[in-house]
């Protein structure tokens, strides 16, 4: 391996990530299921209030799919629970679609038995790739974006059930970070939640740094410079953004870990504030309020080290919780997995009426 590499898989093993996410893995497909009825598929926007003045220039008026069970057009009256559900980093809501094949596996999810819901895919795509819906001033607060923002949208415009138990939230990869991190601290909105290969749940020792990398990323000052680095490169621009906002230090208006050669630790100490399992202590009581949490990885992603910790956690301050490890990668079965995990998991614990407690 060359040198440049080497520090890209040392950054990628700081993320908590895997090589498998460099060459995504096809990802395995359900059959078809002829009976499934169609769902309805509506490509809107939201504004994004809480993304307002972020110093990148990422958009504030949001890309969101909303995917409206058969009975929707038909039963008038009647209201639904919703799911969240949160892209990975490098993909946005509606590549992702394509990775979970979505409607399709909405409708064989319903077909086969789960309570009819609403599932709302939001777009978290920003200047580096990726929002890590986090807070920050650099890309906006994307955590509050779909905390508040996108759910006071859906509640306002859809025949939802606007209550905390009647509303889930799951994720993948990033996502799986986003649902983690927006899931402890956001336990008022959300009442059920379904945890994906989280990526980015532990913070990584950095020891050195590699010359050619920091050339590469301090000579980055327009997105179309960003758009030509490499995937770990332009991943740590992005976690930069998010954890390491920086509004006196244009263009990028960011701090990375390191700067003339070398490692920057206060920066670093952002990064790691910004990991599930260093401040997880901190909303033990809000974890509790869940009605139901779900945790699955593959045995082939290396991210199922920090994702059994995870479950640990919660185990140890005993939350309960149920723990899939699948045989599987990092992609291989996530759309499998949304339609017959995920969905019959939220059809099972959401509340399908107003007035759950």
């Amino acid at each position: 391996m060359t040198r440049k590499f080497l520090c890209l898989f040392t950054f990628a093993i700081i993320l908590g990530l895997t090589p498998s996410l460099i060459a995504q893995v096809q990802t395995e497909v359900p059959a078809v299921i002829p009976s499934a009825k169609p769902a309805t598929v509506e490509h809107i926007k939201i504004h994004g209030t809480s993304l307002k003045g972020n110093l990148e220039g990422d958009a504030v008026d949001r890309d969101v799919i909303v995917f409206l069970p058969p009975s929707y057009a038909k039963d008038k009256h009647r209201r639904y629970p919703v799911v969240y559900a949160l892209h990975g980093y490098s993909i946005g809501a509606e590549q992702w679609t394509h990775e979970i094949h979505v409607p399709q596996t909405i409708e064989g999810a319903f077909a086969q038995g789960a309570k009819e819901m609403i599932v709302v895919l939001p777009d978290s795509k920003t200047v580096h790739n990726g929002s890590m819906y986090s807070s920050s001033v650099t890309t906006g607060d994307f955590e509050r974006f779909i905390s508040h923002d996108v759910v006071a949208y859906i509640d306002a415009h859809y025949r939802t059930i606007p209550e905390r138990r009647s509303r889930g939230l799951v994720g993948h990869s990033m996502g799986g970070y986003g649902a983690t991190r927006i899931g402890m601290k956001h336990s008022d909105v959300f009442g059920s939640l379904y945890i994906m290969s989280p990526c980015c749940l532990s913070s990584r020792p950095m020891n050195s740094v590699n010359p050619e990398l920091e050339k590469s990323l301090e000579a980055v000052k327009t997105p179309e410079d960003s758009a030509k680095l490499p995937f770990f490169a332009r991943a740590m621009l992005a976690s930069a953004a998010a954890w390491s906002p920086d509004p006196k230090n244009p263009p990028l208006y960011l701090d990375l870990p390191f700067k003339d050669g070398a490692v920057q630790p206060d920066v670093l100490a952002k990064w790691t504030a910004n990991s599930p399992l260093d401040f997880i202590d901190q909303y033990i009581d809000n974890l509790r309020q869940y009605h139901a949490i779900a945790i699955d990885v593959g045995d082939q992603d290396g991210l199922r080290f920090d994702t059994t910790k995870l479950h640990d956690v919660l185990d140890k301050y005993g939350i309960p919780n149920t723990f899939e490890l699948y045989h599987g990668t990092h992609t291989s079965a996530v759309a499998d997995r949304f339609q017959n995990h995920v969905m019959p998991f939220f059809s099972q614990n959401l509340c399908f009426q107003a007035g759950c407690q």
